[in-house]
């Protein structure tokens, strides 16, 4: 008996280990230019994002300036994946957000000009959690490219 209750808080322990293990991304982060690549997409001018990580819950507000004009968005998700809607320029946008090792994956899809529109965004920290690298794969009628954002945390 004592060796199952052993066994049990044991477990309850690494589990709770785990969860607090996850990396935390909440701070206020600006694009390192040098260090993103954008591919066949242009560069905004400026981005910044504004991250609030608490738990399973994860908000984003960003704000870009470029050739489209000053965009904001605000995006909302729970880290367990389960399915969260968002607004995108007017439009649907159903996406998840879970966690793959220390990588945080958020998935989306909405439709964009006429088109559907899926992303899949991979976030990681370095230097110490200075450094934010979103790799993003984005997937459109006319085919498949990779974006990749470099965040230095403010």
């Amino acid at each position: 008996m004592l060796s199952r209750t052993l066994k049990a808080m044991v477990f309850a322990a690494a589990i709770t280990a785990i969860a607090q293990a996850a990396p935390n991304f909440s701070g206020d982060w600006k694009m390192n230019i040098a260090k993103s690549d954008f591919g066949p997409v242009p560069a905004p001018e400026e981005l910044t994002r504004a991250i609030q990580h608490k738990d399973l819950n994860l908000a984003i507000k960003t704000h870009q300036k470029g050739a489209q004009g000053d965009i904001s968005t605000e995006l909302k998700y729970t880290t367990d994946g389960k399915p969260c809607m968002n607004k995108v320029n007017g439009s649907d946008s159903a996406g998840t957000a879970k966690f793959e090792g220390d990588n945080l994956v958020i998935e989306s899809t909405r439709e964009y000009q006429g088109m559907q529109l899926h992303t899949k965004e991979t976030w990681s920290l370095s230097d110490g959690g200075k450094t934010l690298t979103i790799l993003n794969h984005l997937a459109v009628p006319q085919g498949e490219f990779d974006l990749k954002l470099v965040l230095e945390k403010q």
